[in-house]
């Protein structure tokens, strides 16, 4: 009996101690990442060259960046079990409605009725995949309380209006659809994939959208940049 007692509590604490690795493993990079930005909302320092601007672009790469801040969270960083961010979060470090959010490319921009916070843009032909359509998608632009911070240009109901790279959308809010819990001053940015029949697809799920790394020439994987605040290497 005893040395069942013993096998079984040799294999509980195996299993257990793998879940702990898994779950350091899992969660590193968002906490890793996590210390960075809170230094950079509360103090608004960060290490040189950690920062984006709006406009620029990190080498001969179709986009450029879609605002001022730092790349805090990443495609495929993970917030809890079983989910996977789709997208990236740039940290602007300011208020609400102060950090403006351009275009990334070229594109035709669509604003449904019932968005207070969001846009999002066609690009008929992906630059990095020709025949290829894609969508990028913009959110948080507007307070707690849902006052949008989107560009008066693009009112409720806009649709497909052409829009050039590095024109101004909005300007970054920390909406999260529950005024009790806004989600901190940033922009969430994401490439969203084509359904087939000219609709993109749902951007909460990350199997639905694409790997940003090789539009901006960054390391923008969690799968491959574990805890670094993202760098242009140029």
């Amino acid at each position: 009996m005893s040395r069942r007692v013993t096998f079984v509590t040799i294999l509980v604490v195996g299993l257990l101690a793998g879940l702990g690795i898994y779950l350091y493993r899992v969660f590193r990079p968002a906490a890793a990442r996590s210390l960075e930005v809170r230094n950079w909302i509360t103090r608004g320092s960060s290490e040189a060259g950690t920062t984006i601007r709006a406009g620029e672009r990190c080498g001969d790469v179709p986009f450029v960046y879609p605002t001022d801040g730092l790349i805090g969270f990443i495609w495929g960083d993970s917030f809890s079990p079983g989910h996977r961010h789709q997208g990236l979060d740039i940290f602007g470090g300011g208020e609400v409605g102060v950090t403006p959010v351009v275009a990334a490319y070229d594109g035709y921009l669509s604003r449904l009725p019932d968005w207070k916070s969001s846009v999002i843009m066609r690009v008929p032909e992906d630059p990095l995949q020709p025949g290829r359509q894609i969508w990028l998608y913009y959110t948080h632009m507007a307070n707690r309380d849902g006052r949008s911070y989107i560009s008066a240009d693009f009112p409720p109901g806009t649709t497909e209006v052409f829009v050039p790279a590095g024109m101004l959308l909005g300007y970054q809010g920390n909406y999260s659809g529950d005024p009790n819990n806004p989600v901190g001053v940033h922009l969430h940015f994401s490439i969203v994939r084509d359904d087939g029949s000219g609709k993109f697809l749902n951007e909460l799920k990350i199997a639905n959208t694409l790997d940003p790394s090789p539009y901006f020439n960054m390391p923008l994987n969690a799968n491959e940049n574990r805890d670094k605040i993202p760098v242009c290497e140029q």
